[in-house]
């Protein structure tokens, strides 16, 4: 296992707060991630996480900062483990004048185009590495595990859930791009990622695999703000409103008066998100107590 190294340490809420940081095989470089550990996991028991995934230009650090899950976690006992939105440091591709492509916007897809797919393999790093590195470390209960996520990092949360389901025993969205391959920030993806060949959006784009017979057992909770500046254009919950319907898959999905695209709309849900995957990371009994190593869409 890779040896892990604390940048940062807090205590908050009976719990701790680290930022760290691994060697990453899969992405081939310095990887980063945020923890919450509740009390009970300091006194030593295995406690439930959810692994969280943030939106386009976020760190690992934004969620736990901006969030306000922290508290809601504690209460509940579970732990919180949030990704990086991408690799970073020296040899990764970018392009400096875009903001929605390269570092802080790896879509959690593996690319397969030159430059891209050499480091930019997010799928398999927090489907596989991360939960394998982070629960040998941790006490952290590799049987119970959940999966949220905001934006792109929704996004990330319904293809991990539907494409994984023995994985993950909870999962719930903030704003998820719901139907990529159908939406300006997946075009410019396919093009950058996938060297153009928009098939390759099957593995991720969540309304195309509900239609081709994924499904996750625990359905869904999705928060929609109406007042969202993305949610014509780039979001399209109705997509997967209606493929979720035409597949049979639970899906509970608000729409929110008022409410745009940010951290404040995250923040007045949350709770409610966090409470969603205590009660259903509380009963469940599975089988397993860790991600598989490796895998290739």
């Amino acid at each position: 296992m890779p040896a892990i190294t604390t940048k940062e340490y807090h205590k908050c809420c009976g719990g701790e707060v680290r930022r760290a940081t691994f060697t990453s095989q899969t992405l081939g470089g310095e990887a980063a991630f945020s923890l919450f550990l509740p009390k009970q996991a300091l006194a030593g028991r295995n406690v439930p996480v959810i692994y969280v995934l943030a939106g386009l230009t976020c760190t690992e650090e934004t969620f736990l900062i901006k969030a306000n899950a922290v508290r809601h976690a504690a209460q509940h006992g579970l732990a919180l483990v949030c990704s990086d939105t991408s690799p970073r440091g020296a040899g990764v591709p970018t392009i400096t004048d875009e903001w929605d492509i390269g570092p802080g916007a790896g879509y959690y897809v593996n690319a397969t185009a030159a430059p891209w797919q050499a480091r930019y393999r997010m799928w398999d790093f927090v489907r596989s590495e991360l939960p394998t590195t982070v629960e040998n470390a941790f006490p952290l209960d590799g049987a119970r595990r959940g999966v949220m996520g905001h934006s792109m990092g929704g996004m990330g949360a319904l293809a991990l859930a539907l494409r994984e389901p023995g994985l993950y025993q909870s999962a719930s969205m903030f704003a998820p791009i719901c139907n990529p391959s159908a939406v300006p920030w997946g075009e410019k993806a396919t093009q950058l990622y996938f060297g153009g060949d928009s098939h390759l959006w099957d593995a991720y784009d969540p309304c195309r695999l509900l239609a081709s017979g994924h499904e996750f057992p625990g359905g869904f909770l999705v928060d929609q703000g109406l007042d969202d500046p993305f949610l014509k254009s780039q979001l399209h919950p109705d997509a997967l409103e209606n493929a979720a319907r035409k597949a049979g898959q639970a899906l509970k999905l608000r729409r929110h008066e008022g409410y745009d695209h940010s951290y404040w709309f995250v923040q007045s849900f949350i709770a409610e998100h966090i409470r969603h995957h205590a009660e259903q990371l509380n009963h469940t009994q599975v089988n397993h107590t860790q991600a598989p190593r490796e895998t290739t869409p």
